[in-house]
């Protein structure tokens, strides 16, 4: 079946959604000191320039320790070293999962404008196809006035 208005509860969210557009344009959200420093830590670690000056770093290390003639600060098995990568990941992890956090919640965020963005279309289709019927009707009213006027005016016909 048809629908041919729209009900008055699609109405009310139609301009409830216009509304938060509205809204949303008006207040971008700045992330927080804490949040652009927990982005710039992960991006950072997870780039190929960390990796790359952190590879030499542990390879400095170990060749200093294994090759050095007068002292060896960390000999082997180099736990001072594993020490020191093992508090750099105990510090690492809340870093990246407070990035990752806020990477889901703006991810939401995004879905749920999608989201509304979609259902706007939608209603705003519908009420556009509603304008379309009515003109139409309008045209095809127009058209059987018009019909008949001329009906009216041509002479009766002769029936055999």
């Amino acid at each position: 079946m048809l629908k041919t208005t729209l009900q008055e509860e699609e109405i009310r969210l139609l301009a409830r959604l216009r509304a938060e557009r509205r809204e949303r344009a008006a207040a971008r959200a700045v992330p927080s000191t804490g949040a652009r420093i927990a982005d710039f830590v992960a991006a950072m670690m997870g780039s190929w320039p960390f990796i790359l000056i952190q590879t030499g770093l542990l390879s400095v290390w170990i060749l200093l320790n294994i090759v050095a003639f007068s002292s060896h600060w960390d000999p082997y098995p180099f736990i001072l070293l594993n020490l020191a990568l093992s508090f750099q990941a105990a510090y690492a992890a809340p870093f990246i999962m407070m990035s990752q956090n806020r990477q889901a919640a703006v991810d939401r965020q995004a879905a749920h404008h999608d989201y509304d963005t979609n259902t706007k279309a939608e209603l705003e289709i519908e009420l556009l196809h509603q304008k379309i019927d009515l003109l139409r009707e309008k045209e095809v009213g127009e058209l059987i006035r018009v019909i008949r006027r001329l009906e009216e005016a041509l002479p009766p016909r002769a029936t055999t």
